[in-house]
């Protein structure tokens, strides 16, 4: 299995080996690197990665690493088998309690400690012992103590300190005291809301770096579930018999079950699994056992391997195998003991139960369902979608100020006067993000490969041959190092200061070379790539330019940028001064070139679905993405909107609500899912959603389908509006009665539509817009 190979990823990996190596240059003390990334976005596997790219890139660091888990418990075992089966043999994973007993003096070059945060700095509170460390590897005794092994280790090699979820270890002064102690050359801090920023001035300063993923790129990417949602469907559930803890409990007992059908489906075998967290003390004793007696009755038990209990006095057999996908484990109890860190990508359901001490849920624990099982989305929303099945009477969600606010909590029910609409809807998954993929390799092969006129694949690479032609286009190929003119001694007189603007004058300026800096040469690098991606998306596209170049190189001129300095020879190559010219315009030749290939592949992935598409009978919202609005012809009850909904809309819902004579209901679509409707039209010869923001059900017994929009947003719709009319054409053929188009408000501040086959928009000429009022 690859690892690390999401784009997203790759971008996180590099910014992560290029901010530590640059702090690991900086001489100051409390270097620090935030890594913030949203759960289920993989974060263990980037910082694996980032530790094999910067062992392989700066070999002459001579580095090692400390990973500090969090949490209570053995999920530091966990990260250590995880990072074993990332690393597959190299580097070393030693777990703290296994090697530093007294026969270790230092950490290896490249090895990776792995401790767990609480048993580290725990000490004695109490007693005679008061004060003193618990943990015995950091006691003084016969042997050599954790806290020496760190002194000789830092004589002979830099420390990386990473701890994993900072945020539940970045307060407490046992935590502060275990810092100094560590003393790390640089500390990477990984967190999906990390209590620490580094400041303006820390950043400024060079002592301090921030790494972002952007949960938008995690969902895109399919990592995690697109929502979650909370009590779906419990009010059918509800009877004069059934207690609130019955009617939950049965609720995700029968998700479970539709959740296992949806995936049988789709062909897959995967068993969905279902949380059920009870509460501390004497309360959760009872609860488990009633839980286990309505899971005893159908079925599901312990003995059958079904149930697992993971509690700190009780743990089931099978535990260890509980992550797989095809695992027997149907459900599992646990109070506390997992949280932040625990990875089971099957858990789909989320059951919390009432505490008599907290009538109050405040979503802490539904990180655990957030990640998809096969990194992916599936045409079935249901499976894209985590539950919150809870009998506490009050729910609190925080707003989430960093991963996207998809719990929803608050439901709307559609309203009885719906008819079915019945509409044919189209839906394609989005697999184009404008990126350049690993499918340019060829193009960059050939292009370099015919312009230099060297012959691809070969039996056998002639490198000394190779290197002729080369220089035989004006090129050098003996470079290993990389210098900058930079001006010395120029002189600005005080008194001509302020009248200085401009590019100063260099001409005759005495100038010296100076060797670049790693991070500088990288950055260089990265710039040529940018400026010559031919309109592909920089940020997703360098790395794959990048690794193209790297592969050129290896392949045609035997230089392996997989061992010491081979990317920093490749990189002075490419931009050597007689160099960097020709190489730019033969990569921008060749990004060029590529766009008919990137077609051509996006087409072949593209999935279309065409199906009956109705509002659905329920939706779930967020308090502090979507607002509360009193609107009386909205078909949800209660009515909740998107807050973020532009001007025009929230205008455009105004004067409907004015038009209850000629209105029956109206209804906001959404975009991206297929929960909403959805027409297809072609942009750039590739089929794309157009997803009109409304459907407006008129007395007379017609649909109005709409899309508003203002100014210079109106000119670009031409291919929408198109497809919008051509739509309602072909539907009114068999049988629908529909109208509509794109929306504006005139100048005079009527509502205008535009329903011609040609769409034209020019404000001072709206001869063929229709008087919205006159049309429904």
């Amino acid at each position: 299995m690859s690892y690390g190979n999401k784009q997203y990823q790759v971008n996180a990996i590099e910014q992560l080996v290029k901010s530590v190596s640059e702090l690991l240059d900086k001489d100051a003390s409390n270097k620090v690197c935030v890594f913030q990334s949203p759960t289920g976005s993989g974060k263990t596997v980037m910082v694996a990665k980032f530790i094999e790219e910067i062992i392989t890139e700066l070999p002459e660091k001579d580095l090692c690493f400390l990973w500090v888990s969090i949490g209570k418990g053995d999920l530091h075992k966990q990260s250590k088998k995880s990072l074993e089966r990332i690393f597959d043999g190299s580097p070393i994973v030693n777990l703290l309690e296994d090697e530093f007993f007294g026969s270790r003096n230092y950490v290896e070059q490249n090895e990776v400690v792995v401790v767990n945060w609480e048993k580290l700095y725990s000490k004695y509170s109490s007693g005679e012992n008061k004060g003193e460390w618990k943990n015995k590897v950091m006691r003084e005794g016969e042997g050599i103590n954790f806290i020496e092994v760190l002194e000789n280790t830092r004589d002979k090699r830099k420390i990386v300190l990473i701890i994993d979820e900072s945020h539940y270890a970045s307060d407490a002064q046992r935590t502060s005291e275990l810092r100094k102690i560590i003393n790390a050359d640089v500390t990477l801090e990984m967190s999906a809301t990390p209590k620490i920023q580094p400041t303006g001035q820390d950043i400024a300063k060079g002592n301090a770096k921030f790494v972002y993923v952007d949960p938008k790129d995690v969902i895109e990417e399919g990592m995690i579930k697109k929502e979650l949602i909370i009590n779906e469907n419990i009010d059918k559930l509800v009877d004069d018999e059934k207690t609130s803890q019955e009617v939950i409990i049965l609720a995700a007992y029968n998700k479970r079950i539709e959740l296992k059908e949806s995936f049988s489906n789709i062909g897959s075998s995967i068993n969905p699994l279902c949380l059920i967290q009870l509460p501390n003390a004497e309360a959760g004793v009872a609860k488990k056992e009633v839980i286990e007696a309505f899971l005893a009755e159908k079925g599901i038990t312990e003995s059958n391997g079904k149930l697992a209990v993971w509690l700190s006095e009780e743990k089931s057999d099978g535990l260890d195998e509980i992550s797989d996908l095809e695992s027997k484990i149907e459900f599992l109890l646990f109070k506390q003991a997992i949280d932040t860190g625990w990875d089971c990508p099957r858990a789909h359901i989320l059951v919390k139960l009432r505490d008599i001490q907290s009538f109050t849920f405040e979503v802490q624990t539904v990180g655990r369902i957030l990640r998809m099982p096969e990194q992916m989305h599936y045409d079935d929303e249901n499976l894209n979608t985590g539950f919150i099945f809870t009998n506490l009477q009050k729910i609190t969600v925080q707003k989430e100020d960093y991963n996207p606010n998809i719990i929803k909590h608050l439901k709307s029910l559609r309203k009885s006067n719906y008819t079915n609409l019945s509409l044919k809807s189209y839906y394609k998954s989005r697999i184009d993000f404008g990126d350049i993929t690993s499918s340019f390799g060829k193009i960059l092969e050939k292009v370099f490969c015919d312009y230099f006129e060297i012959e691809i694949n070969p039996t056998m690479v002639n490198i000394a041959e190779n290197s002729e032609k080369i220089k035989a286009k004006g090129l050098t190929t003996e470079v290993m190092t990389y210098k900058e003119s930079l001006i010395t001694d120029k002189k600005i007189e005080g008194q001509s200061f302020d009248e200085t603007i401009g590019v100063l004058n260099v001409v005759d300026d005495k100038t010296t070379s100076i060797k670049l800096a790693t991070n500088d040469l990288q950055e260089m690098f990265n710039s040529i790539i940018k400026e010559n991606l031919s309109g592909f998306a920089p940020k997703r596209s360098t790395p794959s330019v990048r690794a193209a170049i790297y592969q050129w190189f290896r392949k045609y001129f035997g230089i392996n940028y997989q061992l010491e300095n081979g990317i920093i020879h490749i990189q002075y190559l490419f931009l050597e001064e007689k160099n960097i010219s020709k190489f730019s315009e033969l990569l921008s030749k060749a990004t060029g070139e590529y766009k008919p290939i990137k077609k051509a592949e996006v087409k072949s992935k593209i999935e279309e679905q065409f199906y009956d598409w109705d509002i659905k009978k329920e939706e779930f919202f967020n308090q502090h993405t979507d607002e509360k609005v009193d609107y009386k012809l909205c078909i949800f009850e209660p009515c909740y909107l998107d807050k973020d909904r532009s001007n025009p809309e929230i205008e455009f819902e105004k004067h409907l609500e004015t038009k209850s004579d000629k209105i029956e209901w109206w209804y906001k679509n959404g975009v991206g899912k297929k929960d909403y409707f959805g027409i297809k039209y072609e942009e750039n010869d590739l089929p794309q959603t157009f997803y009109p923001d409304y459907l407006i059900q008129l007395k007379s017994g017609i649909t109005f389908i709409g899309d508003t929009k203002a100014g210079e947003t109106a000119t670009s719709s031409k291919s929408r509006a198109e497809a919008l009319r051509a739509y309602i054409v072909e539907q009114n053929k068999i049988g629908k009665k529909l109208i509509g188009g794109i929306v504006i408000k005139d100048d005079t501040k009527k509502w205008r539509v535009n329903q011609v086959e040609t769409f034209k928009y020019d404000k001072n000429d709206l001869t063929d817009w229709d008087y919205f009022d006159n049309i429904i």
